[in-house]
C-alpha cells in the first residue's frame, strides 16, 4: 500500500526506508497518518505523566518518543540514522542530547534561568538537535511540559491550538523557533505561554 504524506511547513520530510517503516498498514494519507500518531501520542503523555524517574536522560528521551509514537513506527525511540534538513549531523546526536541534558542539569541546580525559560531553552534546542526521524517537535514540547512541570510551574499551552496542521499557530510556532535559532528566545518564551 503507498503512502501520500504532505509535509507541512517546517516538517521533516521522511526517506523511503523510514516510510516503509510505518506499522499500520491501513494509513494512505497524511490526515489518517496524523489521526493515528494523535491516539498514539496520548497514550504516551498518558504514560509520561505517570513516571516518577528522572526525565533528563537519553534512556527517558527515548522511552518517552516510542511510548508516543511505537505504535506507529518501527524506529519510534531510535536516533535517526540519516541526516534531514535540519538538525546536527546524525552522528553528533548522542553528543549534543549529553550536552543538553548536563546544561539543564546545571541550569536547574544554579536557577541560572526562571522555570519557564529553562523548559523552553530545553524545547528549543531538542527540536534543534532533531534527534529521530520524525515527532521531534511533538516530543520536544512534551519534555518541555514534563520538565516544567518537574519545576514546579504549569504545564505550557504552545498556541493552544493544533502545530501539525498548516496555519496561522504552525507559522507563529515556526517563526518563534528561528527567533531562537537567532538567540532571541522571547518569541518562544511567549509563544509557549500564549
Amino acid at each position: 500500500m503507498t503512502i501520500k504524506l504532505d509535509d507541512p511547513h517546517g516538517a521533516t520530510p521522511l526517506d523511503a526506508d523510514e516510510i516503509a517503516s510505518l506499522i499500520p498498514g491501513h494509513i494512505t494519507t497524511q490526515g489518517e497518518l496524523n489521526e493515528w500518531e494523535q491516539l498514539n501520542i496520548f497514550q504516551g503523555e498518558y504514560w509520561a505523566y505517570q513516571q516518577r524517574t528522572e526525565i533528563l536522560t537519553e534512556d527517558f528521551l527515548c522511552q518517552l518518543h516510542k511510548q508516543m509514537f511505537g505504535e506507529t513506527w518501527k524506529w519510534a525511540g531510535q536516533f535517526r540514522k540519516t541526516d534531514t534538513n535540519i538538525g546536527v549531523d546524525w552522528f553528533k546526536i548522542g553528543v549534543e542530547v549529553k550536552n543538553l541534558l548536563d546544561d539543564a542539569r546545571y541550569q536547574i541546580e544554579h536557577a541560572s534561568y526562571p522555570p519557564d525559560e529553562i523548559a523552553v531553552r530545553f524545547h528549543h534546542r531538542l527540536v534543534a538537535i532533531h534527534l529521530f526521524p520524525n515527532g521531534n517537535g511533538r516530543h520536544a514540547r512534551l519534555m518541555a511540559d514534563l520538565l516544567v512541570k518537574r519545576l514546579g510551574q504549569p504545564r505550557f499551552t504552545w498556541g493552544s491550538r493544533s502545530l501539525v496542521h498548516v496555519g496561522e499557530t504552525r507559522q507563529q510556532y515556526i517563526a518563534a523557533l528561528q527567533a531562537a535559532n537567532k538567540h532571541d528566545i522571547r518569541p518562544l518564551l511567549a509563544f509557549a505561554r500564549s
